[in-house]
Protein backbone atom coordinates (compact mmCIF):
# COMPACT_ATOMS: atom_id res chain seq x y z
CA UNK A 1 0.00 0.00 0.00
CA UNK A 2 1.53 3.40 -1.17
CA UNK A 3 1.78 6.34 1.58
CA UNK A 4 -0.72 8.95 1.94
CA UNK A 5 0.35 12.26 -0.29
CA UNK A 6 1.71 15.32 1.89
CA UNK A 7 0.70 18.70 1.89
CA UNK A 8 4.64 20.20 1.46
CA UNK A 9 4.97 23.66 2.45
CA UNK A 10 5.96 26.06 0.19
CA UNK A 11 10.39 26.26 -0.38
CA UNK A 12 9.42 29.79 1.19
CA UNK A 13 7.52 28.28 3.95
CA UNK A 14 10.16 25.62 4.84
CA UNK A 15 13.76 27.65 4.55
CA UNK A 16 12.00 30.18 7.31
CA UNK A 17 11.81 26.78 9.64
CA UNK A 18 14.75 25.94 9.10
CA UNK A 19 16.45 29.22 10.15
CA UNK A 20 14.77 29.67 12.66
CA UNK A 21 15.82 25.89 14.12
CA UNK A 22 19.48 27.38 13.19
CA UNK A 23 18.68 30.50 14.78
CA UNK A 24 17.43 28.69 18.40
CA UNK A 25 20.64 26.44 18.32
CA UNK A 26 22.81 29.78 18.06
CA UNK A 27 23.73 28.98 14.36
CA UNK A 28 24.61 31.03 11.37
CA UNK A 29 20.55 31.41 9.93
CA UNK A 30 22.78 31.97 6.74
CA UNK A 31 23.15 28.88 4.57
CA UNK A 32 25.44 28.06 1.73
CA UNK A 33 22.97 24.85 -0.06
CA UNK A 34 25.88 22.42 -1.56
CA UNK A 35 24.48 18.65 -3.73
CA UNK A 36 26.45 15.70 -3.96
CA UNK A 37 29.62 16.92 -5.95
CA UNK A 38 30.20 19.26 -3.50
CA UNK A 39 31.10 17.05 -0.70
CA UNK A 40 34.64 16.50 -0.48
CA UNK A 41 35.32 13.43 1.98
CA UNK A 42 38.94 12.43 3.20
CA UNK A 43 40.74 10.35 5.08
CA UNK A 44 42.23 10.96 8.47
CA UNK A 45 46.04 11.04 8.31
CA UNK A 46 46.21 9.63 11.62
CA UNK A 47 42.99 6.84 11.20
CA UNK A 48 42.30 5.37 7.85
CA UNK A 49 38.58 4.35 8.50
CA UNK A 50 37.87 7.89 9.58
CA UNK A 51 36.59 10.57 7.30
CA UNK A 52 36.51 14.36 7.24
CA UNK A 53 33.79 15.68 5.71
CA UNK A 54 34.51 18.64 3.54
CA UNK A 55 32.90 20.86 0.59
CA UNK A 56 33.94 22.69 -2.24
CA UNK A 57 32.03 24.93 -4.33
CA UNK A 58 35.13 26.25 -6.59
CA UNK A 59 35.27 23.13 -8.76
CA UNK A 60 31.37 22.24 -9.67
CA UNK A 61 29.70 25.40 -8.30
CA UNK A 62 25.70 24.95 -7.39
CA UNK A 63 23.40 27.06 -10.04
CA UNK A 64 21.45 29.97 -8.03
CA UNK A 65 18.10 27.66 -8.82
CA UNK A 66 19.30 24.23 -7.78
CA UNK A 67 17.78 23.74 -4.15
CA UNK A 68 14.02 24.93 -5.38
CA UNK A 69 14.62 22.55 -8.07
CA UNK A 70 15.76 19.93 -5.67
CA UNK A 71 13.05 21.02 -3.20
CA UNK A 72 10.37 20.80 -6.01
CA UNK A 73 11.49 17.37 -7.37
CA UNK A 74 12.27 15.85 -3.79
CA UNK A 75 8.14 17.57 -2.92
CA UNK A 76 7.35 14.96 -5.58
CA UNK A 77 8.25 11.95 -3.94
CA UNK A 78 6.41 10.39 -0.63
CA UNK A 79 10.25 10.36 0.87
CA UNK A 80 10.97 12.41 3.66
CA UNK A 81 13.18 15.44 3.20
CA UNK A 82 15.98 16.25 5.77
CA UNK A 83 17.31 19.93 5.54
CA UNK A 84 20.62 18.99 6.73
CA UNK A 85 23.42 21.21 8.16
CA UNK A 86 26.89 20.21 7.89
CA UNK A 87 28.93 22.76 9.51
CA UNK A 88 29.73 26.31 9.72
CA UNK A 89 31.79 28.26 7.41
CA UNK A 90 32.49 31.99 6.31
CA UNK A 91 29.89 32.62 8.91
CA UNK A 92 27.15 30.68 7.12
CA UNK A 93 25.58 27.16 7.55
CA UNK A 94 26.93 24.81 5.14
CA UNK A 95 23.09 22.50 4.08
CA UNK A 96 22.60 20.17 1.82
CA UNK A 97 18.76 18.93 0.78
CA UNK A 98 18.26 15.04 1.48
CA UNK A 99 15.39 12.71 0.60
CA UNK A 100 15.01 9.11 0.87
CA UNK A 101 12.75 6.71 2.73
CA UNK A 102 15.79 5.18 4.49
CA UNK A 103 15.66 9.04 6.69
CA UNK A 104 12.14 8.45 7.68
CA UNK A 105 13.91 6.44 10.97
CA UNK A 106 15.98 9.28 12.32
CA UNK A 107 14.42 10.68 14.87
CA UNK A 108 15.19 13.33 18.25
CA UNK A 109 17.94 10.93 19.45
CA UNK A 110 19.58 11.11 15.79
CA UNK A 111 19.56 14.80 16.43
CA UNK A 112 16.44 15.42 13.74
CA UNK A 113 13.80 17.47 14.56
CA UNK A 114 10.81 15.99 12.72
CA UNK A 115 7.65 17.59 11.53
CA UNK A 116 5.73 14.70 10.48
CA UNK A 117 2.86 16.58 8.80
CA UNK A 118 4.99 17.81 6.25
CA UNK A 119 7.46 14.64 6.53
CA UNK A 120 10.35 16.91 6.89
CA UNK A 121 12.98 16.46 9.22
CA UNK A 122 15.76 19.74 9.99
CA UNK A 123 19.01 18.70 11.32
CA UNK A 124 20.71 21.56 13.11
CA UNK A 125 23.82 19.38 13.84
CA UNK A 126 26.01 20.86 16.48
CA UNK A 127 28.37 24.30 16.10
CA UNK A 128 31.66 23.62 14.51
CA UNK A 129 33.71 24.64 11.55
CA UNK A 130 33.82 22.73 8.27
CA UNK A 131 36.70 23.38 5.79
CA UNK A 132 36.31 24.49 2.20
CA UNK A 133 38.58 22.71 -0.39
CA UNK A 134 40.07 25.13 -2.90
CA UNK A 135 43.23 22.48 -4.08
CA UNK A 136 42.57 21.07 -6.76
CA UNK A 137 44.92 18.17 -6.10
CA UNK A 138 42.86 17.66 -2.80
CA UNK A 139 39.81 17.50 -4.92
CA UNK A 140 40.90 14.93 -7.06
CA UNK A 141 41.98 12.51 -4.44
CA UNK A 142 39.02 12.65 -2.37
CA UNK A 143 37.22 9.75 -1.26
CA UNK A 144 34.66 8.67 -3.78
CA UNK A 145 34.02 5.14 -2.99
CA UNK A 146 34.55 1.97 -0.47
CA UNK A 147 32.94 3.86 2.55
CA UNK A 148 30.08 3.37 4.92
CA UNK A 149 26.79 5.13 3.84
CA UNK A 150 25.84 8.29 5.24
CA UNK A 151 23.03 10.69 5.79
CA UNK A 152 24.43 12.92 3.17
CA UNK A 153 24.45 10.62 0.76
CA UNK A 154 20.71 11.26 0.11
CA UNK A 155 21.54 14.38 -1.35
CA UNK A 156 20.41 15.30 -5.25
CA UNK A 157 23.39 15.47 -7.73
CA UNK A 158 24.01 18.59 -9.43
CA UNK A 159 24.34 16.37 -12.66
CA UNK A 160 20.54 15.38 -12.03
CA UNK A 161 19.30 19.37 -11.87
CA UNK A 162 21.56 19.58 -15.16
CA UNK A 163 19.10 16.94 -16.41
CA UNK A 164 15.44 18.49 -15.31
CA UNK A 165 17.01 22.11 -16.97
CA UNK A 166 17.63 19.84 -20.55
CA UNK A 167 15.12 17.58 -20.10
CA UNK A 168 12.43 18.92 -17.39
CA UNK A 169 12.73 15.56 -15.48
CA UNK A 170 15.82 13.27 -14.30
CA UNK A 171 16.84 10.67 -17.30
CA UNK A 172 16.20 7.13 -16.61
CA UNK A 173 19.11 4.93 -16.47
CA UNK A 174 19.10 3.79 -19.87
CA UNK A 175 18.80 7.39 -21.36
CA UNK A 176 21.61 8.82 -19.27
CA UNK A 177 23.59 6.11 -21.14
CA UNK A 178 22.31 6.79 -23.93
CA UNK A 179 23.19 10.61 -23.57
CA UNK A 180 26.53 9.84 -22.70
CA UNK A 181 27.19 7.53 -26.30
CA UNK A 182 25.40 10.39 -28.48
CA UNK A 183 27.79 13.26 -26.70
CA UNK A 184 30.87 10.77 -27.23
CA UNK A 185 29.74 10.39 -31.13
CA UNK A 186 29.06 13.86 -31.67
CA UNK A 187 32.35 14.76 -29.94
CA UNK A 188 34.17 12.17 -32.20
CA UNK A 189 32.49 13.29 -35.43
CA UNK A 190 33.07 16.74 -34.94
CA UNK A 191 37.01 16.17 -34.51
CA UNK A 192 37.18 14.28 -37.62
Amino acid sequence: MSKPTVARPSLNSALSAWSEHLTKAGLPAESLWIFAENLCLERSPTDPDDLFVRFQTKFTPPDDDALEIAYDIFSETPARIVFYRLGTAAGKSICILLCDPWLDRKNERDGFIRRDEWNISFRPGTAGNIEEVTDLTRWVRRVKRNRALDDYDFSMALATIDEIKLHGRPLLPFERMADKLVSNLRRKVGQE
